[in-house]
């Protein structure tokens, strides 16, 4: 197990109140958040997850998963990144669950991400730049995504928990990431893009091989 994704696992168990609704994101490190938080006998009113795969370990542990048309706005939503900078805005989507994701994080108060130290980069995308899209537009899109700079791959997996599918955009250089953002959503066919820019991260947890957490918050830089 990477150390660095168990600390800021273990620092986020310690942020989530008892018998309170919580979001509850995508990816490996969610995945050991998920077992700490059972281990630690924390008890939810229910669980809003962001993919398939996070609702099943959540019902494997005894978690009641809600819809988030019936819990409303959320007080914390806990997630993972593939990249964050130091305004922790974020690349997400390597999971392929970007769009759920981006809902539980606009829907709540408090978005908390934690991620280990490797994640952390000056300018976002050096990692593929997700972009979940309907599948009668994937070829569209690629030719505008192609104007902006970048090389959009077509990612051969199974379509997301909502039925679409994903292009891998590489060779960006992130300078203005709420920029891009706001392009890349404004291209017809595209459902999300993987940067949280205009919704970045409230609370940044970053942790280190040998144990230590680092805690940003939004505001800091």
């Amino acid at each position: 197990m990477h150390k660095g994704k168990h600390a800021a696992a273990l620092a986020a168990v310690q942020l989530v109140k008892r018998d309170s609704i919580l979001g509850v994101g995508t990816g490996s490190t969610i995945n050991i958040f998920i077992d700490e938080l059972a281990a630690a006998n924390i008890p939810l009113e229910g669980a809003v997850a962001s993919s398939e795969a996070t609702a099943s370990k959540l019902h494997e542990h005894g978690y009641e998963v809600l819809d988030l048309n019936m819990t409303g706005s959320l007080d914390m939503y806990i997630d993972g990144a593939d990249e964050a900078n130091p305004n922790l805005q974020l690349i997400k989507g390597g999971g392929g669950a970007l769009t759920r994701e981006k809902i539980i994080a606009a829907a709540s108060k408090t978005f908390v991400c934690i991620v280990d130290d490797s994640k952390m980069v000056d300018v976002l995308g050096d990692f593929p730049l997700p972009v979940e899209v309907i599948p009668m537009a994937r070829s569209y899109v690629a030719r505008e995504i192609l104007t902006l700079g970048a090389d959009p791959e077509y990612r051969e997996a199974p379509r997301t928990d909502n039925g679409n599918q994903i292009l891998d955009c590489l060779g960006m250089h992130i300078d203005d990431p709420e920029e891009l953002e706001s392009i890349i959503n404004n291209i017809t066919g595209v459902v999300s893009v993987g940067l949280f820019a205009a919704r970045a991260a409230d609370r940044l947890l970053i942790g280190f091989a040998d144990g230590r957490v680092e805690e940003r918050m939004a505001g800091d830089t």
